[in-house]
């Protein structure tokens, strides 16, 4: 009886099958354009991936400069970064509540700590040292070691 039974669903799959291979005719009209926003497309990801390779992220360092409710006080910080620690990127942030601050991409505690001590006179609330995934850049850090 088993037997009958999957013979008979067998025999009618294939049935189908067969009726559904016989209209597999499809036509597919295409806009000219769709190649051409494919291939910006495509010019676009290789120019981000060659912009990837010059900027990857390492465990590091960053510093803690200000953590607060006001958004001014937050971008007061960031321009004071700006404008008196130029070669630092600061990086700012709202995670509700709070603004945050933090600045550099240390790859070294030691040099982390060098800036702690001279932005310490800048933010008298205190610069607190943050292990985080820094941006590094593979150059740079390339032609460091060559010397």
């Amino acid at each position: 009886m088993k037997n009958l039974i999957s013979a008979f669903l067998l025999l009618l799959s294939s049935g189908l099958y067969a009726q559904q291979s016989d209209h597999a005719s499809v036509n597919v009209y295409k806009d000219a354009r769709v190649d051409l926003l494919l291939k910006k497309q495509a010019d676009v990801n290789d120019v981000s991936t060659r912009n990837s390779t010059r900027r990857r992220t390492a465990p590091g360092y960053r510093l803690l400069v200000i953590s607060t409710n006001s958004k001014q006080e937050a971008i007061a910080a960031r321009t004071k970064i700006y404008s008196s620690f130029p070669e630092l990127k600061p990086y700012m942030w709202h995670q509700s509540p709070y603004y945050k601050v933090k600045v550099g991409n240390f790859t070294s505690r030691q040099d982390a700590q060098a800036y702690q001590k001279k932005l310490a006179p800048y933010f008298p609330g205190g610069v607190f040292l943050m292990n985080d995934v820094v941006e590094v850049n593979p150059e740079a850090t390339a032609s460091s070691d060559s010397l």
